[in-house]
């Protein structure tokens, strides 16, 4: 078969153009390629410029930017066998490229679906009172645990966030009375306990009195004071208080 020199050379760059575009990768920054010759795993590549041998080596990208990921909402039953709807928030990134394609068909899934299970499976060990109060404690309980079981997959976990506890009306308004109860309870206990330095301050006060008798005429005239500043019909016959020694027991 014979073909015009013009012709051949325009097939060569074709064939040269389409075996460059084959063979050259551009990988960004936060980009890694693991490469496999022959089906077989050969390394991780990149950043940068990389060639690979068209038909014979393939390669996979692997993005090493922290993912989000939104753990959707779980039904959670409590240790106190309270029904709660909890959802969170998952930030993890790939720290090795090579497990994360090996060890896992879909890290992202594998991910999300072990973040469900151990949202449910940490939460439902605790009861409502912790849940609520506690979430700090809670969310690195969590971490650690997802942490752990996506190491082998080269996952590395850097936070969890519980992000809202969702509560049935009638447990909403429960907790509304219990709370109300409290501030009851509480507000008795300071009320008490005002009394008792109310009267040890009474106590204390008439003793200080009864020891001088100057002291007892001057809170008599006070007393005194403040009945005539009171608009009423009360009547008050004034009685020297030098008469109380005449009233002692002897």
């Amino acid at each position: 078969m014979y073909f015009d020199t013009p012709v051949l050379v325009i097939y060569i760059v074709v064939l040269v153009i389409v075996f460059l575009a084959m063979a050259i990768r551009i990988l960004r920054e936060y980009e890694r390629g693991v490469v496999f010759t022959l089906g077989r795993f050969t390394g991780v590549k990149g950043p940068g410029l990389i060639i690979l041998v068209p038909f014979i080596q393939q390669m996979v990208r692997v993005d090493l930017r922290t993912i989000v990921l939104d753990v959707p909402t779980q039904d959670v039953i409590s240790h106190d066998n309270v029904s709660v709807h909890v959802n969170a928030v998952v930030y993890f990134r790939v720290i090795d490229p090579q497990k994360s394609i090996i060890q896992v068909e879909d890290f992202y899934t594998a991910t999300s679906q072990l973040a469900q299970t151990t949202l449910r499976s940490v939460l439902g060990g605790h009861e409502l009172d912790e849940m609520l109060a506690e979430r700090e404690r809670l969310n690195f309980d969590i971490q650690e645990i997802l942490d752990k079981q996506t190491d082998a997959w080269g996952i590395k976990i850097s936070n969890v966030e519980i992000k809202h506890i969702d509560l049935d009306e009638s447990m909403v308004r429960a907790i509304a009375k219990q709370a109300e109860a409290e501030r009851e309870r509480r507000a008795k206990v300071i009320n008490a306990k005002g009394e008792v330095e109310a009267s040890e301050n009474i106590l204390e006060a008439a003793k200080k009195l009864s020891q001088n008798d100057l002291a007892i005429q001057l809170r008599y005239l006070q007393t005194m004071s403040d009945i005539s500043n009171d608009k009423t019909n009360t009547l008050v016959f004034p009685f020297p208080a030098d008469f109380r020694k005449f009233f002692k027991a002897d």
